[in-house]
């Protein structure tokens, strides 16, 4: 799983407005940073070819700094300022020398001085615009035509989700070893790791969870992925978190996800707890989203030594949970395994208490899955789902596309904030590619465009058809708690923002839509109601996505916007 250096949500601002000048001696640069360095120069160099002569090492040092290693700007930069600098008419002369005097000044004052280098290095990145870039070349495919001819896996995105402790991450991690995505001494490691702080058996779970918190905790906090293929299939993981604090991080990862494994744990008294807790409001979060596929993975059933009676009995309880909650019992499977010992993963179970069961493996039913309808002739839609910066561009983001195609050197419009920007190169599932579709994971590396205004939860479109931001909207929604006019937060995949219920317009007939009854002044559990809700700030949002409410850390409604 690649690792990003991560720089979401960060207020570029204040850094810009505070920029003095890159100098080694004041700012020790990171082994990472001093490596981006090395190559950016090299880069920039190769760049200018003969022209490079004209600028000096520091120079060169300054603006890669202050462009996060971003080498065509960089080089547009130079070229402006050292290399072919615009002539200066008289006026442009008298203002310099006015600035000149004002520094001078300054001075005298007493106030700091920087040298003049770093001074013309910030006064020309601040009158540099951004478009004066170099703009990527684009291809100019039929991206359509280019997807229907390939000869590609089809691609497939699950979520693992269940109640907190059910075994998703081992089970997770036993599967990557058993597939030979994990080399056995990479597990041995972590295995010795684990041992020094007491959590030996948690080594199998650390290959997803590699957060700090996350190990000396012994929970999934975020969304870990992770990818592996079969003969026909490129699947990506998303293991979702289980714990009651972390489910705005499950809803993002369902809101990502064509089909689910819903994660029992069959020891004693465990699944009856679980019920309770995260596997129920699991269930309804995940097909409140538009999943309609769901694998019911019976877990830890070597526990209680592969009693046919105990999978049953789960099996029975959760069947009638599912189809009360809208899953279709063709859509629903269950398969009975052990996630640490690898049983019916990808092998079959060698234990002969376990002889009994002769269906499918975890992953022949994920093979055996259908992803959903894609929406490739729909105009462009992508959540952000991350945010970080590399070598390639010092903005890059990666997320789902949920709508429409793209390609190297297309222009795109980033919601809620209104700017345009370039695609420079990307990724589909972390192989370097031309162009990606819907339905595929991406990692766009983005030019012209600062990135204080792209955060996680934003909505890359297409400029010419591009996603309206709203801060009131209609819902028709499924009510899992009582609904009455009241504050609640909207999640929308890694969205979340601060709203209220203003006004609840009717009650519905589940099976119609008609209105039975208008304006009611509550709304109970399992009712299907239109309600109307104010945002605090406005989002990009649409007809026909789906959307969660939840209110004191509670799920209280799901549903689709009108």
């Amino acid at each position: 799983m690649s690792r990003h250096q991560a720089v979401r949500n960060l207020d570029y601002q204040n850094e810009l407005d505070d920029y003095e000048g890159y100098s080694e001696e004041e700012d020790e640069l990171s082994p990472e940073d001093r490596a981006l360095m090395e190559q950016g120069k090299a880069a920039v160099r190769e760049a200018l070819a003969n022209q490079a002569s004209k600028v000096t090492t520091t120079q060169i040092e300054e603006a890669l700094w202050h462009y996060y290693y971003d080498v065509d700007k960089t080089v547009a930069y130079l070229i402006s300022k050292f290399i072919d600098p615009p002539k200066k008419t008289p006026k442009a002369v008298l203002e310099s020398n006015a600035g000149k005097k004002q520094v001078d000044t300054a001075g005298k004052k007493g106030k700091k001085k920087t040298d003049s280098s770093a001074d013309g290095v910030a006064n020309g990145v601040g009158a540099l615009k951004i478009e004066d870039a170099p703009l990527p070349k684009s291809k100019n495919l039929d991206v359509l035509s280019e997807f229907h001819n390939s000869k590609s896996k089809k691609t497939a995105s699950f979520v693992v989700v269940g109640h907190v402790d059910a075994g998703k991450s081992t089970m997770m991690g036993r599967l990557l070893l058993d597939l030979g995505v994990v080399e056995q001494r990479t597990v041995d490691k972590l295995r010795q790791e684990a041992d020094k702080i007491g959590k030996k058996s948690f080594a199998l779970a650390w290959v997803l969870d590699q957060r700090t918190e996350e190990r000396s905790r012994g929970v999934t906090i975020d969304i870990a992925t992770n990818r592996f293929e079969t003969d026909t299939t490129l699947f990506t993981i998303l293991d979702a978190p289980g714990h009651q604090d972390f489910i705005p991080n499950m809803i993002a990862g369902a809101s990502q996800a064509d089909f689910a494994i819903l994660v029992i744990d069959a020891s004693t008294g465990a699944f009856e707890s679980g019920l309770k807790g995260q596997t129920r409001e699991h269930s309804l979060l995940i097909r409140s989203m538009g999943v309609s596929r769901i694998i019911v993975a019976v877990n830890k059933l070597d526990t209680v030594g592969w009693s046919v009676e105990r999978f049953n009995e789960i099996k029975n309880q959760v069947s009638g949970f599912l189809s009360a909650t809208g899953f279709q019992a063709k859509n629903i499977s269950f398969v009975p395994l052990s996630g640490l010992h690898g049983d019916n993963l990808v092998r079959r179970s060698s234990d002969s208490a376990a002889s009994w069961y002769t269906g499918a493996t975890l992953v022949e039913e994920l093979e055996n899955s259908e992803p959903s309808a894609r929406a490739l002739a729909k105009p462009l839609r992508m959540t952000i789902a991350e945010v970080f910066r590399t070598q390639q561009s010092p903005l890059s983001i990666a997320g789902r596309l949920d709508a429409g195609s793209l390609q190297m050197g297309d222009a795109i419009l980033v919601q809620p904030s209104g700017e345009k920007a370039y695609i420079k190169s990307l990724q589909v599932d972390e192989a370097p590619a031309d162009w990606a579709v819907a339905g595929q994971n991406a990692a766009l590396h983005l030019s012209n465009i600062d990135p204080i205004h792209v955060r996680v939860g934003d909505i890359i479109c297409d400029p010419a058809k591009p996603i309206n931001c709203l801060d009131t909207f209609t819902l028709k929604a499924l009510a899992f708690d009582f609904l009455m006019p009241m504050q609640v937060d909207v999640h929308r995949g890694r969205l979340h923002v601060a709203g209220r219920i203003e006004v609840i317009t009717g009650l519905l007939d589940k099976v119609t839509g008609a209105v039975t009854k208008k304006k009611p002044k509550i709304v109970k559990p399992a009712s299907v109601a239109r309600i109307v809700v104010k945002l605090e700030s406005k989002v990009p949002l649409e007809a026909g996505q789906r959307v969660v409410l939840r209110s004191g850390g509670q799920t209280v409604a799901a549903g689709l916007l009108e």
